[in-house]
């Protein structure tokens, strides 16, 4: 039996029932025979990020353990986006749901398809400020969770659902 990694999952929109999908996501997720979310952060309504006018948006993190590599784990995300009708028509553009692979075990890699760590989380607030929620102390090139959130524009953010089980509480979109 393959052995089991510790991944991190940012998720995100801003269409619809925003907080509804990305709550919907971590349930799929979890439905899967190959991963386990472990941890979720507070949901975060946070200012849209690069294409500044657009609707704001509902961020959170999520650890997964899984048994799936890195690259079939983005395959299982991008399968979860397309069956909640995911669309990519601008970059950074309106969306029902997003989700991206942060972390994965103490993974770097570079390639075309999937970089680990995800190379802008360490200067989005709406990544961090969830990620700090469960896992501050994780270190990312070099610095912790904690550390890099401490300068990045946080700006706007605040908490939507403080409850631990708010993901599996909502009902689904």
């Amino acid at each position: 039996m393959p052995e089991l990694h510790s991944a991190t999952l940012g998720l995100g929109g801003n269409i619809g029932d925003a907080a509804g999908s990305v709550a919907r996501a971590l349930v799929l997720l979890d439905q899967r025979d190959d991963c386990d979310v472990v941890a979720v952060s507070r949901l975060y309504r946070t200012p849209p990020w690069g294409k500044t006018d657009q609707a704001w948006f509902f961020n959170a993190c999520a650890m997964v353990s899984t048994r799936l590599s890195p690259e079939a784990l983005l395959d299982a995300c991008l399968s979860i986006e397309r069956e909640m009708k995911r669309e990519r028509l601008e970059r950074w553009g309106p969306r029902t749901i997003d989700i991206d692979v942060l972390t994965y075990d103490d993974l770097k890699q570079t390639h075309d398809r999937l970089e680990i760590p995800h190379p802008r989380m360490t200067a989005r607030g709406f990544v961090l400020m969830p990620l700090a929620d469960f896992a501050p102390a994780l270190v990312v090139e070099g610095r912790t969770v904690r550390d890099w959130l401490s300068e990045a524009d946080t700006t706007g953010i605040e908490v939507a659902e403080a409850s631990p089980d708010w993901w599996q509480t909502r009902p689904a979109p």
